[in-house]
Formats: structure tokens, C-alpha cells, sequence
């Protein structure tokens, strides 16, 4: 499944830089290649050791990792919200993508200057949120017009879903966003969903910082917990700076001792990339053949037969049954036939939940 997350930022704090180090990025357990789709977007492999282990026991001809869609979102000026500067492009992009990775500047350097003449991120962080909170609330406002008749004539359904958009409408004026409002998921669903609000995205705090604070912060990031506490968001610690250096190594060996020696078990890339993944309720499963061992990304919770349909629509269509190995139990017995001569090749049917890590073959007839 295609999966884009759009990076957003005032100007010089580090947004331009982070994605250009996600476009020369190797992923980080292998040196599978990135491609550019346009100037601002780019494809990078999703980094997963388990492909690794998985291609020294299948040796297949190929090894096909998942991959995650980075969109370099610019033009954001005070304003963009009534279409100012590349205001309506701005919106657009955001509009067009699964989750955002909002930059802010959390390093104090006299040699970069900053938009508005001093280091604030939380004060970057509202300017670019107070934009995106004035787009949904007209997108608010225009559904409250369509409902009210309804709910003044007695439609129930219409009545509470006027009295949820009203707290909505309430929520966004106090400069909050969307995805703190409280409300159940069956009601966001059914109510709130089809606005398709920017504020209700799923969003991960890239709090780029010097070298010295990546493991544990500062003083700007401790501000930035602080603002975002009620918002559930994710806050990744990066230096852009670091991830450029890592970009430009060619092995893998070489870039592994560079976060060794920084005391960093992994890149800031391979970091954001998984929180990507966790705020957007993704998990991994794997096909391993001779011919090819690929990771499939799909939606947490799905059933076989949906899981099978990301592959190809027939495999849903036609799905039979699922033969299932846990990637534990491979890596431990080595392969499909010692496995399945162990006992731990489970068939599963319609109502079989994919978890993650699942390798799988799927048998199907159309």
C-alpha cells in the first residue's frame, strides 16, 4: 500500500536538509536504492533487518523491501489558509498526504538565522498550525451550514452530529488541533472523517537538534514536549546535520560505526520512518520464495484475504486459505520445509488477523 508523509517547516529549520539526506539515503540495513518521482518527492526503502535474515536463509534472486513516499511541502506563508503566497499548493500537498513530519528548529547557531530573528519552536510550530487550524475551520463551518436544517427539524443523527461539530468548531477557535479533540472513533468516523481535516493527520515532531542533544534533548525540546503533550504525536530528536554526514557513507559497516562512535543505535531516518509507521497503525508481513523475498505493508489488525489483496486484487478475490510461518520460528528452524516438518506452518482462513512479521503464502482461486 502506498504510504506519503509530508515534510513541513518554516524556512532554515533544517527541513530542506532532512529530506535531502532522506533522498541520499541507503536504508540503513542495506544499500537498496532511493529514486526521485519529482523534484520535491522522493521514495526511500523502509529499513528492516528481518529482510536481511531472511534473504541469508531464502537466497532468492531478489529482495523487494516496502517503501515510504517523503514529499518536500514548501511555500507555507502567514496567510496560506486564504490562499496567500502558494497558500492553496501548500494545503493541497498537506490535504494529499497520510501523515506530516513537522520540522522545527531546536539548535542555537549565530551562523543560521532564523525567519523571525530568534530560536522558538514552539512558536514556529503555531504559525504553521494556526494556518492549517483556519483551513479546517471553514471546512467546519461549511458543515455545520449543510446540517443545521436537519437538526432543527429533529433529525436525531443530524442534531448530534451539529452538537460535535459545534465542540469541533469551539476546539479549533481556542487554536487547538483536530487531532485532540475528544470524541469517540466511532463518531470521528462517521461524523468528522469526510472534511478530511489537515489537523487531524497523524504528525511527528522532528525536533532537529545539534549533536550533542540528539539522545537527550534540550531546553527547546523540553518546550516542544511540553506544547505537543495532549496532541497524540510522536517527537523524534534528529540532527539533520548527523543524517547528511550518514547519507553520503557508502556501506553499511561504515555508517554503523559513525552511530556507534555518536552513541546511536540507529539513524535518525530509520527512527522517523518507524514512528512513521506506528502513528499510522502499520505493521510489515513477508513472502519468501527463491524468486523473491518482499515486505508488504499493510493497516494493523487486517484479516487475510485484505492482506492478500494488497498483493493483487484476485488473491482477495479468490482467497482459500493462508499458510503462515512466524518469522521467529523461521529464522530459528531455517526454512519453509523444516518448519513445516516442526509443526509451525499454521493454516488460516478468513479470520485470520496478519501480525506482523508473518510470512506467507497465499493459496487462492479465481
Amino acid at each position: 500500500m502506498a504510504l506519503q508523509a509530508g515534510i513541513v517547516g518554516l524556512p532554515n529549520v533544517g527541513k530542506s536538509t532532512l529530506f535531502n539526506a532522506l533522498s541520499n539515503a541507503k536504508a540503513q540495513a542495506a544499500n537498496f536504492p532511493f529514486c526521485t518521482i519529482e523534484p520535491n518527492v522522493g521514495v526511500i526503502t523502509v529499513p528492516d533487518e528481518r529482510l536481511i535474515e531472511l534473504e541469508k536463509l531464502v537466497k532468492p534472486q531478489r529482495v523487494v523491501p516496502t517503501t515510504v513516499e517523503i514529499v518536500d511541502i514548501a511555500g507555507l506563508v502567514k496567510g496560506a489558509s486564504k490562499g496567500e503566497g502558494l497558500g492553496n499548493q501548500f494545503l493541497g500537498n498537506i490535504r494529499s498526504t497520510d501523515a506530516i513530519i513537522h520540522v522545527l528548529r531546536c539548535f542555537d547557531d549565530d551562523n543560521v538565522i532564523h525567519v523571525d530573528g530568534q530560536v522558538n519552536p514552539v512558536s514556529d510550530k503555531e504559525v504553521i498550525d494556526t494556518e492549517l487550524q483556519l483551513k479546517d475551520l471553514d471546512s467546519v463551518e461549511k458543515k455545520i451550514q449543510k446540517v443545521e436544517k436537519a437538526a432543527k427539524v429533529g433529525d436525531k443523527d443530524m442534531q448530534r452530529c451539529l452538537e460535535i461539530l459545534l465542540g469541533l468548531k469551539a476546539h479549533l477557535e481556542k487554536g487547538l488541533n483536530a487531532r485532540s479533540f475528544e470524541v469517540t472513533k466511532e463518531e470521528s468516523e462517521k461524523y468528522i472523517r469526510d472534511m478530511f481535516l489537515l489537523t487531524m493527520k497523524p504528525v511527528i515532531y522532528v525536533c532537529n537538534v545539534d549533536e550533542k542533544s540528539v539522545v537527550k534533548g534540550n531546553k527547546h525540546t523540553a518546550a516542544v514536549e511540553d506544547a505537543v503533550k495532549n496532541e497524540k504525536a510522536e517527537i523524534l530528536f534528529v540532527s539533520a546535520a548527523i543524517e547528511s554526514e550518514i547519507a553520503v557513507m557508502e556501506s553499511y559497516e561504515d555508517r554503523q560505526m559513525f552511530l556507534e562512535d555518536l552513541g546511536l543505535k540507529e539513524s535518525g531516518v530509520a527512527r522517523l520512518i518507524q514512528s512513521t509507521y506506528r502513528i499510522l497503525n502499520l505493521v510489515t508481513y513477508f513472502t519468501a520464495g527463491v524468486q523473491e523475498v518482499r515486505a508488504w505493508t499493510i493497516t494493523k489488525g487486517m484479516l487475510a484475504p485484505q492482506a492478500a489483496g494488497v498483493i493483487h486484487t484476485d488473491f482477495e478475490k479468490g482467497f482459500i486459505r493462508a499458510e503462515v510461518i512466524r518469522y521467529k520460528d523461521f529464522i530459528e528452524l531455517g526454512s519453509e520445509a523444516a518448519c513445516r516438518d516442526a509443526g509451525k506452518l499454521a493454516v488460516q482462513g478468513k479470520d485470520y488477523v496478519v501480525e506482523d512479521g508473518d510470512i506467507m503464502h497465499f493459496r487462492f482461486n479465481v
